[in-house]
């Protein structure tokens, strides 16, 4: 393994197509860890640098290009309440001039956090926190990792690069993003961050560090010694969270030393509460998958025996017997029971079937696993998948002649055209289902690449950009939302106060019963013709309408997927 990074230091430093643009680097900040470790989450062998901002790098405080205004901030049932702009009611310690507790005296710079005035503080930017300025004592040190200038987050890299260059194989794509382009990446947003939020005169800085524990192992339910010893490894970074924690060992041994954990796999409801303040990610709980899948299942699909319309081949229109897919894992086979346990209440119940995460057997583990749902009669499938796995599942469908409704429930990047593409597209055009992204837009015109761009005008991001932007935003609204006395336990309260809002990443906001986001969903039909806006290839998911359900609101009613589905592929 190689040294950590010591001592820590607050120094520091038109889009491209898929097919030369796709699997390098660090990938996303924690997202999806599924997502990050089977695709987003590139990381390279050998990792010992600093990643942080002091100076703004000629960022500004003004609005976000490439963004438009929030679609609204409206709560829904059980969400957060809002929280309040500083120098109002409930002002948060510490700030508007306040002086605080006992620690280093700050005034916030020029470009940061001047935005009295306005409700927002950065306009134009959905996800935005309210507007907060500041002066006066920040309480200095006020957690480990933490001191009067600098907040300190740990990022563990891991020599394991499998799964992400099996689908670049698969997708024909070239490894030509470097280990440079994603941390060029990060220390941009980090920039990017500083420069736009109010951190209550503190800066983040990301130090990276070679891991000895394998995300491969971990997402198989290996792994636990090494992944105990690089939480400790992080602990004498003295670090006040990682962004890298994208495996339940991993995630739960950082929370074990006090570290906030971001970006664990879909972990459960109640796995988050038992590790409370320490859980958080933009994967959304397990739970919250499951409960969705089911509610729009139910809604959409049943009773049990209802015809299986969008099916193919001989399953057309046979009396509906669902199949629940997930990877064997303990930790998703809770949320497998959760959506089963729902069905069955509604006359709707499905049979479990599972999966390893081993990419050297997948490919069997798919010809036998079609052949028994054929036996079976299965005429619909749920799909809980990583990535990778439907293209062998739907290869060897296609091969037998087995083409049943495939539902998509939004986990691990199986809901994005760029993935959808890959799919033998015979089985694929019975795909349909539930996502919690907006509509796809092309990647220069996403949120994270905007906020790269206003940095860094000259260089291009690493291909996952948004996803590091989005797990990186998650941090940066909780230490706003802490206010100065940064810890924990303020972060967790910051975030439940945060008012939840909509944007191009689904419902965000936070509460007792939600760590991660999004919170909401839109339904999606594929169409392996309509060329699409992200990438200017053939097949594309079209949403249905513009409406989003959260979990109790999908509307009864079949699906609504265009006249005409399933579509023929070309």
């Amino acid at each position: 393994m190689a040294t950590p990074v010591s001592p820590l230091s607050s120094e520091g430093p038109a889009g491209a197509g898929i097919r030369n643009r796709l699997l390098r680097g660090y990938g996303p900040v924690a997202l999806f860890a599924l997502l990050l470790v089977l695709v987003a989450w590139l990381v390279p062998s050998k990792v010992q640098s600093s990643a942080s901002a002091s100076s703004p790098g000629g960022a500004s405080g003004g609005p976000l290009p490439g963004t438009t205004g929030s679609n609204g901030g409206g709560t829904t049932p059980g969400q957060p309440g809002s929280a309040t702009p500083t120098g109002g009611a409930g002002a948060l310690p510490g700030t508007q001039g306040s002086a605080g507790s006992a620690g280093h005296t700050v005034t916030t710079p020029a470009n940061v956090g001047q935005c009295a005035g306005q409700t927002e503080q950065i306009p134009g930017d959905p996800y935005s926190p309210p507007c907060m300025t500041f002066s006066g004592s920040n309480g200095g040190a006020t957690s480990t990792g933490v001191t009067s200038n600098t907040i300190n987050i740990s990022f563990r890299a891991t020599s394991d690069q499998s799964f992400q260059q099996t689908l670049a194989q698969l997708a024909g794509a070239q490894l030509q993003d470097t280990n440079a382009d994603t941390e060029r990446t990060i220390q941009v947003l980090v920039q990017y961050f500083n420069s736009h939020f109010q951190f209550y005169g503190r800066k983040l800085a990301v130090h990276f560090y070679n891991g000895q524990g394998s995300l491969s192992n971990e997402l198989l339910g290996q792994g636990q010694a090494q992944a105990e010893a690089d939480a400790l490894t992080a602990k004498q970074m003295s670090v006040f969270g990682d962004l890298s924690a994208e495996s339940e060992p991993y995630a739960a041994d950082l929370a074990a030393q006090r570290i906030m954990a971001f970006g664990d796999p879909y972990l459960s409801r109640d796995w988050h509460q038992q590790h409370a303040p320490y859980g958080w990610s933009v994967a959304t709980d397990g739970t919250d998958v499951a409960q969705i899948a089911a509610d729009y299942t139910v809604q959409k699909l049943c009773p049990n025996g209802k015809p299986a319309s969008f099916a193919g081949g001989g399953l057309k229109n046979k009396p509906r017997k669902f199949a629940l897919l997930a990877p064997e894992n303990s930790w998703y086979q809770v949320s497998v029971d959760v959506a089963q346990a729902y069905g069955t209440q509604h006359n709707c119940a499905g049979t479990k079937y599972t999966y390893t995460l081993d990419l050297g057997t997948m490919s069997q583990q798919a010809a036998n696993l079609i052949s028994k749902l054929k036996a079976d009669g299965v005429t619909t499938i749920l799909c809980g998948c990583d990535p990778i796995f439907p293209v062998y599942l739907s290869g060897q469908g296609a091969q037998q002649g087995y083409f049943p409704e495939f539902v998509v429930v939004g986990t691990a990047l199986t809901d994005q055209d760029y993935v959808g593409q890959l799919y033998n597209q015979q089985f694929q055009s019975h795909a349909f289902g539930i996502s919690p992204n907006g509509p796809t837009v092309p990647y220069t015109q996403s949120i994270g690449y905007a906020a790269y761009k206003s940095v860094d005008p000259k260089s291009e991001p690493a291909f996952f950009v948004n996803l590091i932007y989005a797990q990186m935003d998650m941090l940066a609204i909780g230490i706003q939302m802490a206010g100065p006395q940064l810890t924990p336990q303020t972060f967790q309260q910051g975030m439940f106060r945060y008012p939840p809002k909509e944007g191009p990443m689904g419902l965000w906001g936070w509460n007792s019963q939600q760590y991660t986001v999004p919170n909401d969903v839109r339904e999606i039909c594929w169409n392996p013709s309509t060329i699409s806006a992200y990438n200017n290839k053939a097949g594309a998911y079209v949403g249905t309408s513009n409406q989003r359900w959260t979990f109790g609101t999908v509307p009864g009613g079949p699906p609504g997927c265009p006249a005409g589905f399933p579509f023929t592929p070309s």
